[in-house]
């Protein structure tokens, strides 16, 4: 790809493209991102690797890490305070378990349930969760609530969370901070240092197999947060706390990594390249065009998110079969999303299938 430093966005979302290539329109990233031709590439390497016995276990905390420095700079801090993991929901449930009894949790209405089953679940230890409409978060905060919960860009419908709102409101409160970034991190401008924690996913817009994903959490939060799941790679020397007492976790957010599904990282870490190559404005810019373009063409509403959602008739998913066009269908809506991957072509191309049949 092109150096950033002497080309254009256009040019670098142009080059990013080069590197995908499915087989249908495919607007389904918020469910399942495609992977870049370096990211197959290097996962094959990996796993011949595996094939020929020639696979070195300690070698692949250098993707680990590659993907720790990468989402760093994706979301703005400092390495030392992102963890890593396999899906939301155990992240979630460390912040859960970490709770006092008695708590109170705010959250939307509606909210993706790998982020509120977690503290749902802490229900016999008094722990209460209250839910309000995602544009009543900030409004409905009290000094009784001890943590917002809440995803950046909400999955089933792509509404984008007023975090400006939530973060001073927050501030005035002292109250403690969740944000899921799952559906926002790789396109959505996000500066996770704002929060106590923020966690995501890494297989829909950061591009990786499925078994990533991302804990940050803040400097003064770090001792207050238990390591329930700890375990060898959560040492300070990972190689050398494999047996044996006494408890010698790593001083920064590493006390919260679990141990890495090895290939999915070696994914993570050539995706994470890809995107940071392109930029988050330049993603940001690209995607929210596309999804203004085809609501623009299919008389919906523009809302300024990556993600589309709307109501569709009875010929829609025999339409999608028939053109081979890629989406999702959530809380009985049609969801489609845009991405790097997406063109301009596929734009126009679904749009020009689905006019007539989806409304607000």
């Amino acid at each position: 790809m092109a150096n950033r430093d002497t080309d254009d966005p256009t040019s670098r979302i142009v080059a990013a493209q080069d590197e995908f290539s499915p087989a249908v329109t495919y607007l389904n990233t918020a469910t399942l991102g495609l992977p870049p031709r370096r990211t197959l590439m290097a996962v094959e390497a990996a796993m011949d690797d595996w094939r020929r016995g020639t696979a070195d276990a300690v070698g692949f905390d250098e993707a680990v890490e590659a993907s720790r420095q990468g989402f760093a700079r994706l979301v703005g801090v400092d390495a030392a305070g992102v963890a890593v993991g396999a899906q939301v929901s155990p992240l979630v449930g460390l912040v859960a378990a970490s709770l006092e009894p008695g708590s109170e949790v705010l959250t939307a209405t509606g909210e993706f349930t790998s982020v509120l089953f977690p503290f749902l679940a802490q229900a016999d230890r008094g722990v209460v969760v209250r839910e309000v409409p995602l544009e009543a978060l900030a409004e409905s905060l009290t000094e009784a609530t001890t943590l917002v919960a809440v995803s950046a860009v909400q999955s089933a419908d792509g509404r984008i969370a007023d975090t400006d709102a939530l973060h001073e409101a927050c501030a005035a409160t002292g109250t403690r901070t969740l944000i899921d970034t799952t559906q926002a991190a790789g396109w959505l401008p996000f500066d996770a240092s704002r929060w106590t924690y923020t966690l995501g996913g890494g297989y829909k817009w950061l591009l990786a197999p499925r078994g990533t994903a991302f804990l940050t959490v803040a400097p003064e939060a770090r001792e207050a947060l238990r390591p329930v799941a700890a375990g060898w790679y959560a040492g300070e020397d990972r190689w050398s706390s494999i047996y044996g007492g006494p408890l010698r976790l790593a001083s920064s957010a590493r006390r919260f990594d679990v141990s890495p599904a090895w290939f999915s990282w070696v994914g993570q870490a050539a995706s994470l390249a890809l995107l940071l190559e392109v930029g988050i404005p330049a993603l940001h810019e690209h995607a929210t065009r596309l999804a203004r373009r085809f609501c623009e063409a299919t008389d919906l509403p523009v809302t300024g998110s990556a993600i589309v959602a709307a109501a569709a008739d009875d010929r829609v998913p025999a339409l999608l079969a028939e053109h081979r066009i890629a989406a999702a269908t959530r809380a009985g809506r049609l969801r489609l999303s845009f991405h790097v991957s997406t063109t301009a072509a596929d734009v126009d191309r679904a749009a020009a299938v689905l006019a007539g049949h989806l409304r607000p």
